[in-house]
């Protein structure tokens, strides 16, 4: 742990942290809110005493209350990576700056993150599906998505077929060690 890191981050950004910086092995961990992150990720990458010139990942999280946008970054100037974490985006409508204007590759990732959780990153000049078919209308990795059958899982209403017992095709009856039973 780079505990100099964790004394020079929280000089630098008390005023925007909506958490204590964590540290653990070789990652520091800081929150902000989702409108400091263009001031932030800008400060991280270009100051000299951070130096965060690399980009590993950007990622989308639902927690089931509110969706976060995660980046990992890493620098010459420490041994530790950073994981910033955008916290506390509304799932109506959540929305985060890009930071495609620092790190370019950051453009897919955003994509990506869009096309999973439905996470606007407004500046990010191509947001727009990149797995699902640009005609799709829901967000297949959020808490509240739904397959077809899902509605059996709801308590009290069975089990779903593709999870049922059942015995083997053109299987001669001494061949089956269980037999199936109808529901």
């Amino acid at each position: 742990m780079d505990r100099a890191l964790r004394r020079r981050l929280d000089g630098r950004f008390s005023d925007v942290l909506t958490g204590p910086i964590r540290q653990r092995h070789d990652e520091t961990e800081m929150r902000i809110g989702p409108a400091d992150v263009a001031q932030v990720m800008r400060a991280l990458h270009d100051e000299p005493e951070f130096r965060f010139k690399f980009l590993a990942d950007l990622c989308g999280v639902d927690t089931g209350r509110v969706m976060q946008v995660v980046y990992h970054v890493g620098s010459d100037t420490s041994p530790d990576w950073i994981r910033v974490i955008a916290d506390g985006l509304p799932r109506d409508d959540p929305r985060v700056p890009s930071v495609t204007f620092l790190w370019k590759g950051a453009e897919w990732q955003e994509r990506e993150a869009y096309d999973m959780f439905g996470i606007i990153f407004e500046g990010n000049r191509d947001l727009r599906r990149i797995y699902m078919p640009p005609d799709y209308t829901s967000f297949p990795l959020r808490k509240d998505f739904f397959l077809a059958d899902d509605a059996s899982r709801s308590p009290a209403m069975g089990v779903r077929h593709l999870e049922q017992v059942h015995a083997p095709r053109n299987a001669a009856p001494d061949d089956v060690v269980r037999q199936a039973t109808s529901s």
